[in-house]
């Protein structure tokens, strides 16, 4: 069995993944192992190269469970968890393809290596200035870790920096392959810790990655358990975030430490932390296998609330009826429908992205097909540089159309709950394609946020900086 997260072209190095027990294995196929992959004999041989292409700048991986049980080969490429785990030639700009093929068959792999380098730098790694979110404790910056909005901050354990399987749309690509961008990872807990003693304003911990669902128990709760101690009572809500319910339902269930991993849970739920496990669900299909239903509910048992959420994505679930039906679906398990966000501007923002008029309308049409206990999620909702910035409605004004637009989290709190509006567009995809309303040329924020982005982000977002007056 293969259990390594590995990239032929510029890897970094092999991360081993946790096992499926005695109950049952898991084979996983990466970069190198493509081609023994079984099901790619169904498909157009054309198509199978185009994917090699791909998975030449894009990460890959996936299991045998998600080959297995979601992946309708009978559909193939237009299989809408095919589009989610398989990178797509067309995810490649026609020029790069072009230039990678002709690279690849001239069989200088110096060339090949700076051209993936090449594409993949090109792609935005590192969306809305997420390294401007690394706090700084003690005068150094503190790996592994980002504190963009005053409550929360994120921590990235370098064992959870891969994934069951890779989602080709993942905004958090640059963490799998090599690109001329940081990583973000922390070897242990130590500094994480260290830095949220000296931030009682901090109430939330949020685990991501990668996938955090991918370590054993025993290093979940290396990283977790000490915030049981009374230091840290002000850390009232601990996020994770994980694809692993619907890619490895397993890992709740029959794994050879899961019934460890839901007593974890169990302790923290019981000494008063709210444990929100954050499901990525992006289609209903995922939903539907019974594994995936034992493991919501050994969670919930266990104490966890599940929030899902999601981007909308074209090839996959940009249509009203696959938004309408999976909150409905997730209602009736017993999760809590939670963002439904707009694809970031990195990787294949060209080939998954939709408008933010396409996606506001498919939010309109999904929310009007469900009752009031399903309308908790909240969209479109795109997390730009300044924030996370709400797409409320569609407003006609002075003989105009407009965006309503509002912060839902925001680098200054000064901005948040106060609505403004940008020139109502059928293309524009992304805060920067939005223009003003009323012939301003910025919006109200914006000096302010490239002010910060200057200053390097440190001296005036106080989310950012420890060990001073803030702390």
């Amino acid at each position: 069995m293969d259990t390594t997260a590995y990239n032929a072209i510029g890897a970094v190095a092999p991360i081993p993944l946790h096992g499926s027990g005695d109950t049952g294995k898991i084979t996983y196929y990466a970069n190198h192992r493509l081609d023994h992959v079984p099901q790619l004999e169904k498909l157009d041989p054309a198509l199978v190269e185009g994917i090699r292409l791909a998975a030449l700048v894009f990460p890959f991986k996936v299991n045998s469970y998600v080959l297995d049980t979601l992946i309708d080969w009978e559909a193939g490429e237009q299989d809408p968890i095919f589009r989610l785990v398989f990178p797509h030639p067309d995810m490649l700009l026609p020029e790069d393809l072009a230039s990678l093929r002709r690279l690849r068959n001239a069989g200088d792999p110096t060339l090949l290596t700076a051209e993936i380098m090449r594409i993949r730098d090109s792609m935005n790694p590192h969306s809305s200035n997420q390294l401007t979110n690394i706090p700084i404790f003690d005068g150094r910056h503190v790996p592994g870790m980002q504190h963009k909005y005053q409550e929360t901050t994120l921590f990235f354990a370098k064992q959870g920096q891969t994934c069951h399987s890779y989602c080709t749309f993942c905004f958090r690509w640059p963490q799998f392959v090599k690109t001329g961008a940081d990583k973000f990872e922390a070897d242990d807990g130590a500094q994480m810790l260290d830095y949220l003693r000296t931030r009682p304003d901090v109430s939330d911990l949020l685990m991501t990655g990668g996938d955090p669902m991918v370590m054993t128990t025993r290093r979940l709760t290396a990283y977790l358990e000490p915030l049981l101690s009374r230091e840290f009572d002000h850390i009232r809500n601990i996020r994770i975030g994980t694809k692993a319910i619907t890619y490895n339902p397993q890992r709740f269930v029959t794994d050879k430490d899961a019934n460890e991993l839901l007593a974890l849970i169990a302790r923290l739920a019981d000494a008063g932390k709210h444990v929100a496990v954050m499901a990525h669900v992006n289609h209903w299909r995922e939903l539907e296998p019974e594994p995936v239903h034992q493991a919501i509910a050994a969670l919930r048992n266990a104490g966890a609330v599940l929030r899902t959420q999601s981007p909308v994505l074209r090839h996959i679930n940009d249509d009203a009826s696959v938004w309408s039906r999976m909150w409905k679906d997730q209602v009736e398990l017993g999760m809590v429908p939670y963002y439904m966000f707009m694809e970031r501007d990195t990787g294949a923002h060209h080939y998954f992205g939709t408008g933010v008029a396409r996606a506001l309308s498919i939010y309109q049409d999904a929310s009007a097909a469900v009752s009031g206990i399903c309308k908790t999620a909240r969209g479109p909702v795109m997390s730009a540089g300044p924030g996370k910035i709400h797409v409320l409605g569609r407003l006609s004004h002075g003989g105009r159309e407009h965006f309503i637009l509002s912060f839902l989290q925001a680098r200054k709190k000064e901005w948040l709950n106060r609505p403004f509006l940008a020139d109502y567009s059928e293309t524009a995809r992304w805060l920067d394609d939005l223009t003003p309303s009323g012939g301003d040329n910025a919006f109200f924020f914006t000096h302010e946020y490239q002010q910060m982005m200057a200053a390097g982000n440190q001296a005036e977002n106080p989310a950012a900086h420890a060990g001073g007056s803030n702390a």
